[in-house]
C-alpha cells in the first residue's frame, strides 16, 4: 500500500510525526523557497552578487573563476575551499593547535603555544613604527567619506528603523539534516509500508524524481526488470528484524536509466532503544562495475560501504536534533512543566524569594500568578510580555510560544533547547529562569525583565547612531564574558546582535533569546603558556617565568553543528557554506557587533539576502575614515572577521585570546561587574511611553 504524497501531518494516531517530509512543507513555502534559492545563487554566482565594486583591498577569499556557471557542483566545492582559506593575508603565522571545524578540541595543551596575544602585532608595537603604520602594514585600509556613503546606501534601503528591525530577525532556514549533501532517505516503519518521510536533495537529483512524487511512497519505485529479488528480500528481512544491511542492486531513475546502487539501511533508535526510523543511503557505483562479475568492484565496494555507513551515522546524529517521534504530543512539553530551582548566585534575590514563597505554599506556578502589563515584542514562534507576579510588585519578562506554530514549523526542539539552556544559566550577564509552565495553547518561560531595553534601541537613540569607543569597549567586554560562560557550558549562542543584548537597570548587559542556540558538551581545560627563549634571557627572568606558569582557563564547545541559523548580517561564512561550524561563529558575530557599534551599520549588509551572503563570503572589510576609531579597535574587528574559522581570533584559546587583545588593555576582567557603566549622550531610560503595536496587544490577548 502506498500513501499518497502530501498526506502527512505532525501526528499519527497516538504518535507524533516530525515535519521531516520536507522543510518547505513544514515551513512557510514561499519564505523557505526564496531563502534557499537566494543562498544557492549566492554560492553559485558569488561575484554577481558581491557588492565590492572596486577591490583595493587584499583581504579576499581567493581568486574567482570566470566560468562559474559551467559546473555548479565543482564551484560549490571550490567555494568551500576558498572559504576555508579566507583572507590572502593575515597576522604572521603562529604555532597553533590544528583543529578541524568538525573535530573535537584537544584535551592536551599544545607545548608550543604562544602568549595570549598575537606576537606579530605586539612585535610591531615594540618597534619604533607607530601603531597606525603597523596596522597599515597588515592592509587594514580606511575608505573615504564618499565611499562610505556608497557603503551605507548599499546597506540601507529601508523606510524606517522598524523595516530594518524586521529584516534583522533571526532565521532557521535549514537543520543539520537538510544540509547533508548525500543521497539518502528516511522512512518510518510505524506507518504502513514503511514510507519515505524525508528525501535529500542529492537523492532527488540521482533518481530524477521530485519530492512530491516520492514522499509517502515505499522505495520500490526504484526497482526495475534487472533488480535482483533476492537482494530485495535481504532488505525486507533487515526491516523486519530491525537490523542494518548493506547490499548492491540495480535500480532505475525516473527516465528509466539503470544504475548500480550501493545501498545501506540502518535503523535509528530512540532513548528507549525502540526503532524510530530507517535511514537508507544510496551511492551510485555504476562507474565501478566489473562487467564479468556483474557487480561493483571489490575495492570500490569496500570504500563505498564505509562512505554510506558514515553518512548514515551523520544522518542519525542530525535527526536527533529533532523531537523524539515516539513521544505523544503532550509529552513534548513535559520539561516546561518542571519546577525550576534557584541557582546558587541568585537564590537570595527578591525575585527568587517571591517565586519560592508560592512554591512553599504547595502551588505550581502558572499563568494565573502573573498579571500582564504590556507586550514587549514578538518573534518567529511567540511573543514576550512584561508581567507582574501578583501581589509582589516583582516584574518579569514572560516568553510565550504558540504550541501549534512550533509544531507546524518544526520548532519544538528549539523551544525545548532554549528552556534547557536557560535552566543552566547562573551568571550576572545572562538571564535567570524563574519558572516555566504550559497552557492549552502556549508554553511560557519566566525570566528577568531588563528595563534598559535593547542595545539596538540604545544605538538608535544616540544622536550619531554610534557609541564612543570607551562605551563600545565596556559593552563588548561584558559580551565577551557572557559568551565565555556560554561556551564553558557547551552552548554556541549563534544569534549575537544588538537586538539580543539587553541593558539591565544597573547599566550592565545581558544576552537574551536562546532559541537558535546549539547545546553541545564542553570539557574545560587549564593551559600553561609556553616559555619563549628570548624571554629567558631578559633581566627579570624569574619574574617572567613565574607569570608564564599561571595556567590559562579555556573552555569551548566540543561538537560542531551544521544548522543554517542566525541573523543574516551577523552570520558567519562557515554557516553559509555548510562546512560545519563551532563556537567560532560567536566570535565572528562579536566582530560584526563591534563594527556596528563603532560605525553605525554592519560591514556586509546587502540590498538582498543573497547579496548579504555573497558579501560575507567575498567582500573586502572596509573601515570608514570619517569615524575616529582607534587602530586597536580596527585590528580586533579585522581578526574577529577572519573568514577561516580556524584562524579567527578566539578559535585557538577561546575568550582568552580576545581578552588579551590591546583593545581591552584597560579592562579589569575580574572586577568588571563593579565597573561603572559609561555615560551616554542619550541616557538609558525605561520606555514606558512607547506606543504599543496593536498586533502585539492581540498576541497578548491570545496568551492571557
Amino acid at each position: 500500500m502506498e500513501l499518497p504524497s502530501g498526506t502527512f501531518s505532525l501526528f499519527h494516531p497516538s504518535k507524533m510525526k516530525m515535519a521531516m517530509c520536507s522543510s518547505s512543507l513544514a515551513r512557510e513555502k514561499e519564505k523557505a523557497t526564496s531563502s534557499v534559492s537566494e543562498l544557492l545563487q549566492a554560492i553559485k554566482r558569488p561575484r554577481a552578487f558581491s557588492e565590492s565594486g572596486n577591490r583595493p583591498f587584499i583581504r579576499k577569499s581567493g581568486g574567482g573563476s570566470e566560468n562559474v556557471e559551467e559546473n555548479a557542483e565543482k564551484l560549490d566545492k571550490k567555494l568551500r575551499r576558498k572559504s576555508d582559506s579566507a583572507a590572502t593575508f593575515r597576522p604572521k603565522p603562529q604555532p597553533r593547535i590544528s583543529r578541524n571545524s568538525m573535530e573535537r578540541i584537544s584535551e592536551l595543551p599544545e607545548n608550543k603555544l604562544k602568549s595570549c596575544h598575537r606576537r606579530s602585532f605586539m612585535g610591531f608595537i615594540r618597534k619604533s613604527h607607530s601603531i597606525d603604520e603597523s596596522i597599515d602594514n597588515e592592509v587594514i585600509v580606511d575608505i573615504s567619506s564618499e565611499s562610505e556613503d556608497d557603503e551605507r546606501h548599499d546597506s540601507f534601503e529601508f523606510d524606517d528603523k522598524e523595516k530594518h528591525r524586521e529584516k534583522r530577525k533571526g532565521f532557521d532556514l535549514a537543520t543539520t539534516l537538510e544540509r547533508i549533501e548525500k543521497n539518502f532517505v528516511i522512512t518510518d516503519p510505524r506507518l504502513p509500508d514503511n514510507p519515505i518521510i524525508f528525501a535529500s536533495d542529492s537523492f532527488l537529483e540521482l533518481t530524477e524524481f521530485s519530492r512530491e512524487e516520492i514522499l509517502g511512497r515505499n522505495c520500490r519505485f526504484l526497482q526495475g526488470p534487472e533488480t535482483d529479488p533476492a537482494t530485495v528480500r535481504k532488505i525486507r528481512e533487515a526491516i523486519d528484524n530491525q537490523t542494518e544491511v548493506t547490499v548492491q542492486l540495480i535500480n532505475y531513475t525516473k527516465s528509466g536509466k539503470k544504475f548500480w546502487n550501493l545501498f545501506h539501511l540502518q535503523p535509528m533508535r530512540d532513548h528507549k532503544g525502540e526503532v524510530q526510523y530507517f535511514i537508507g543511503v544510496q551511492l551510485d557505483g555504476s562507474q565501478h562495475v566489473e562487467p564479468l562479475h556483474n557487480c561493483i568492484a571489490e575495492d570500490s565496494a569496500k570504500e563505498g560501504e564505509q562512505l554510506v555507513k558514515k553518512t548514515a551515522e551523520n544522518v542519525g546524529e542530525a535527526v536527533r536534533e529533532l523531537p523524539d517521534a515516539n513521544q505523544k504530543p503532550d509529552d513534548l512539553w513535559m520539561n516546561h512543566s518542571k519546577v525550576v530551582r534557584p541557582k546558587p548566585h541568585r537564590k537570595d534575590d527578591d525575585a527568587w524569594r517571591a517565586i519560592q514563597k508560592i512554591l512553599e505554599n504547595g502551588e505550581q506556578i502558572g499563568l494565573k500568578h502573573f498579571r500582564p502589563i504590556k507586550p514587549l515584542g514578538s518573534g518567529d514562534t511567540g511573543s514576550v510580555h512584561l508581567v507582574e507576579l501578583e501581589g509582589t510588585g516583582q516584574h518579569f519578562a514572560m516568553k510565550a510560544m504558540d504550541k501549534g506554530v512550533m509544531l507546524n514549523r518544526n520548532k519544538v526542539h528549539r523551544a525545548c533547547t532554549e528552556r534547557e539552556i536557560l535552566d543552566m544559566l547562573d551568571h550576572p550577564f545572562l538571564p535567570a529562569l524563574y519558572a516555566s509552565f504550559q497552557t492549552k495553547t502556549h508554553v511560557c518561560l519566566i525570566t528577568d525583565y531588563y528595563p534598559g531595553g535593547e542595545l539596538f534601541m540604545l544605538l538608535e537613540r544616540e544622536p550619531t547612531k554610534v557609541l564612543k569607543e570607551d562605551s563600545v569597549r565596556f559593552y563588548a567586554a561584558e559580551v565577551v564574558i557572557a559568551l565565555e560562560y556560554l561556551h564553558c557550558q557547551g552552548i554556541i549562542y549563534r544569534d549575537l546582535k544588538p537586538e539580543n543584548v539587553l541593558i539591565q537597570s544597573n547599566g550592565h548587559v545581558s544576552l537574551t533569546d536562546f532559541d537558535l542556540s546549539c547545546l553541545t558538551s564542553c570539557k574545560p581545560q587549564l593551559i600553561i603558556p609556553a616559555t619563549e627563549e628570548k624571554n629567558k634571557r631578559k633581566k627579570n627572568k624569574k619574574r617572567q617565568e613565574k607569570s608564564q606558569q599561571v595556567p590559562m582557563f579555556m573552555a569551548e564547545p566540543m561538537r560542531a553543528s551544521n544548522s543554517f541559523v542566525g541573523t543574516e548580517e551577523y552570520i558567519a561564512p562557515e554557516i553559509i557554506t555548510g562546512s560545519g561550524h563551532t563556537s567560532a561563529v560567536d566570535w565572528w558575530a562579536l566582530g560584526v557587533l563591534l563594527y556596528e557599534m563603532l560605525y553605525g551599520y554592519t560591514p556586509f549588509r546587502g540590498k538582498t539576502r543573497q547579496k548579504t551572503f555573497a558579501n560575507i563570503l567575498h567582500k573586502d572589510l572596509k573601515f570608514p575614515k570619517s569615524k575616529p576609531v582607534s587602530p586597536h579597535a580596527k585590528q580586533l574587528i579585522y581578526w574577529l572577521l577572519h573568514r577561516d574559522p580556524k584562524n579567527r581570533l578566539g578559535s585557538l584559546k577561546g575568550a582568552n585570546e580576545i581578552k588579551c587583545h590591546p583593545f581591552f588593555r584597560n579592562i579589569n576582567w575580574a572586577l568588571i561587574r563593579d565597573t561603572k557603566p559609561p555615560e551616554l549622550d542619550a541616557p538609558i531610560s525605561p520606555e514606558n511611553d512607547e506606543e504599543i503595536d496593536p498586533g502585539l496587544e492581540d498576541l497578548q490577548k491570545n496568551v492571557f
